[in-house]
C-alpha cells in the first residue's frame, strides 16, 4: 500500500507585502508619476504606553476562557483514553488463513480483522466477530492476537450467515471480557469509539458519533445478510476493523463493526455496526442450538410498497409492510392474515418496511405469542401469531 501526501505551503507575510509594494510601483510608474519615498508613522510612546495594558488584559482574558474551553475538551478526550485503555485488552486481532478456488487454481489468502472476548452460556469466554472474517477457515487456520502479544487459536467456530454474526470459544482466562451495553438505549448523536485492526493495524482506535439507526437495506456485494438493523457511525472504520466493538463513552459494547460505504476501498465517515442486543441473541443461540433458531411467519411482502402508498389507501402517514402473500399451513394462516393486509406493528413494534418486518420475525423467539395490528378495507385489528422455526 503507498500513499502520497500534497503539502500546501503558506505564502511567506514578506513575500506578499513585496508582492503588494511592486504592484503599486508598477501603477505609478504607468501612470506617470514620480515614485515618492514611503513614511511609516509609528504611534507615539505616549499613544503605545495607554493601548498596550488594554491589549494585554483583553489577550488574557481570552487566554482564560480558551483554557475553560480546553478543560471541557480534554475531559473528553481522558475520557475516550481511559476507554481506550480499559476495553483494549477485551480485543482481540484475527489472521484467517483461507483458500478459495479461483478459475481452475486454488489459491491461499491470508484475511485480518477483530473480534471482542465476551462471557456466553456457562459464563464460558467466547469472541465475537463477523462470519465474514473467518469464513472459510479451520480453526487451526485462524490465529488471535492478544493486546500484550499472546498467540493463539480458538477452540470451536460458530457462525451465521443470515446476520453476519460468529462465536469463537477460547480458554484464556487471562482475557478480560468486555462489558455489555445495552444498543436499544443509544441516540443517533452519541459520541461512539470504534476499536479493531484497519489494515492490520491492531487495536487501533477512532472517535466519532453515531451517525443514524435502522439501516436495512444495504448491498454489501457478494455478501448476503438477510436479517440488516444496522448502526451507522461516522467513526472511521476500514478493511480489518470488522468484528471490532463499538464502544460508548462508558466502555460498553453496543454494536459489532461490519461494514464501510466506500468507493475508494477506505473509510469515507459512513461505517455499520450490528446493534449489540442483536449479535449477543445470535451468539447465544450459536452456542446453544449451534445455529440460529429464526422464526417464521410465512407470507411473501410487497419489498415496492411505501408510506405513500399507505396514504393513498386513506389510512393516513403511517409505516407497515404489505402482505402479498399467505402461505398454506404457515403461522401467518393461522393468525388467518390475507393477502393485501398491511402489518403496521409487530411485538409491540411500529413496522417500518418489509425489511423491517423480515428482521423482526428473523430475531424474534420460536414458540412464543406475539401480537400484530394490521389494516383491512380501512379498518384496524389485532391478531396474535406463534412462530416456527425457519429450517
Amino acid at each position: 500500500m503507498s500513499f502520497s501526501f500534497i503539502r500546501r505551503l503558506p505564502m511567506r507575510r514578506s513575500v506578499l507585502l513585496f508582492c503588494l509594494a511592486s504592484s503599486l510601483t508598477n501603477w505609478s510608474v504607468a501612470n506617470g508619476q514620480e515614485q515618492q519615498p514611503v513614511s511609516v508613522r509609528r504611534p507615539s510612546l505616549e499613544t503605545r504606553d495607554a493601548t498596550e495594558p488594554t491589549i494585554d488584559l483583553e489577550r488574557e482574558r481570552l487566554f482564560n476562557e480558551l483554557a475553560e474551553e480546553f478543560a471541557a475538551f480534554d475531559r473528553l478526550g481522558n475520557l475516550v483514553r481511559r476507554v481506550s485503555k480499559l476495553v483494549k485488552p477485551s480485543v482481540l486481532h484475527i489472521e484467517a488463513h483461507k483458500t478459495e478456488e479461483r478459475g481452475g487454481t486454488r489459491e491461499s489468502y491470508d484475511e485480518a480483522g477483530s473480534g471482542v472476548v465476551m462471557r456466553l452460556e456457562n459464563d464460558e469466554l467466547w469472541v465475537l466477530t463477523n462470519r465474514h472474517v473467518i469464513q472459510g477457515a479451520k480453526p487451526q487456520e485462524i490465529l488471535l492476537r492478544a493486546s500484550n502479544g499472546n498467540e493463539f487459536h480458538p477452540e470451536r467456530v460458530l457462525a451465521d450467515s443470515s446476520t453476519d454474526v460468529a462465536v469463537m470459544k477460547i480458554s484464556q482466562q487471562s482475557i478480560p471480557a468486555a462489558r455489555l451495553g445495552d444498543s436499544s438505549l443509544v441516540d443517533i448523536g452519541e459520541f461512539v469509539i470504534a476499536i479493531g485492526s484497519p489494515f492490520g493495524l491492531s487495536h487501533s482506535v477512532t472517535f466519532g458519533i453515531l451517525s443514524a439507526k435502522g439501516r436495512r437495506d444495504l448491498s454489501l456485494g457478494e455478501q448476503k445478510i438477510e436479517l440488516q438493523d444496522f448502526f451507522q457511525t461516522d467513526a472511521a472504520i476500514n478493511p480489518g476493523n470488522s468484528g471490532g466493538p463499538l464502544l460508548n463513552l462508558r466502555g460498553e459494547v453496543i454494536g459489532l463493526n461490519t461494514a464501510i460505504a466506500s468507493s475508494s476501498g477506505g473509510s469515507e465517515g459512513i461505517g455499520f455496526a450490528i446493534p449489540m442486543n442483536m449479535a449477543m441473541k445470535v451468539a447465544e443461540q450459536l452456542v446453544l442450538n449451534g445455529r440460529l433458531r429464526r422464526g417464521y411467519l410465512g407470507v411473501t411482502l410487497d419489498p415496492d410498497f411505501t408510506v405513500a402508498d399507505i396514504a393513498s389507501a386513506g389510512y393516513g402517514l403511517i409505516s407497515g409492510a404489505l402482505v402479498k402473500e399467505v402461505r398454506e399451513s404457515s403461522p401467518a394462516a393461522a393468525a388467518r392474515l390475507q393477502r393485501g393486509d398491511i402489518i403496521v406493528e409487530f411485538n409491540g413494534k411500529t413496522v417500518d418496511n418489509d425489511d423491517h418486518l423480515v428482521t423482526q420475525v428473523g430475531m424474534t423467539s420460536v414458540g412464543d405469542s406475539i401480537p400484530m395490528i394490521i389494516l383491512r378495507e380501512g379498518k384496524r385489528y389485532r391478531t396474535d401469531v406463534v412462530l416456527t422455526d425457519l429450517k
